[in-house]
């Protein structure tokens, strides 16, 4: 039989927070949030505000998932993982980068290779339409910029400077069909491929 002192108890209770490490982002935003966090400095590693952080975590724009592990006697690590910039947007006059966790995050850098899309698309269609792309064959790399439409249709436009128009709905099996007659058709003096009316690909040039 063993019993627990009131000394043991009084030592748990002075075990408090000295080191939050974070990693994942670059120097600078894992700072920015270290200096959010600085508030768990001295409280007690075993009664942590858990909705607090999560809400902190959360709002960051900059990270798609995290872990955070307590090492006892006074540690915590937080290990980001960052989030991917898929595309560019202008929201309100300024230019944005949409990530991969469904948040807009200001551009700092040009991010010349990330494509640009005109018009207002809600970011969830933006993701959905991302998602049947990326089940298709065609390389999400190689475009150039995406036109978004109040009717709901997207038009692509790849770095060849071919513009691809899509009926509003469509499937990943229809781009695998336009990639396969694209693979499979001599005439490369095109520009246009209109595939809006069903059954029919019309080329223009």
């Amino acid at each position: 039989v063993s019993s627990i002192s009131n000394d043991s108890i009084n030592s748990l209770k002075l075990i408090k927070i000295k080191n939050i490490k974070i990693s994942g982002l670059e120097q600078k935003d894992n700072k920015f949030i270290l200096d959010k966090l600085k508030y768990l400095y001295f409280e007690n590693i075993f009664h942590i505000n858990k909705n607090e952080l999560i809400q902190i975590l959360n709002s960051n724009s900059l990270i798609e998932s995290y872990e955070v592990i307590k090492k006892y006697p006074s540690t915590i690590n937080i290990n980001i993982e960052k989030t991917n910039f898929l595309a560019k947007i202008n929201n309100n006059g300024k230019i944005f980068l949409i990530g991969s966790n469904g948040k807009l995050i200001s551009a700092q850098k040009n991010y010349n290779d990330l494509p640009f899309i005109f018009g207002k698309p809600k970011i969830e269609e933006f993701l959905k339409f991302k998602q049947i792309l990326d089940n298709s064959n065609f390389s999400y790399n190689q475009i150039e910029s995406l036109y978004f439409y109040p009717s709901k249709r997207w038009d692509l436009k790849f770095k060849e400077n071919i513009l691809l128009k899509l009926p509003n709905n469509f499937s990943f099996e229809l781009l695998n069909n336009l990639y396969e007659f694209l693979e499979n058709y001599t005439v490369k003096n095109f520009t246009i491929i209109d595939s809006r009316i069903k059954n029919q690909i019309i080329l223009n040039e």
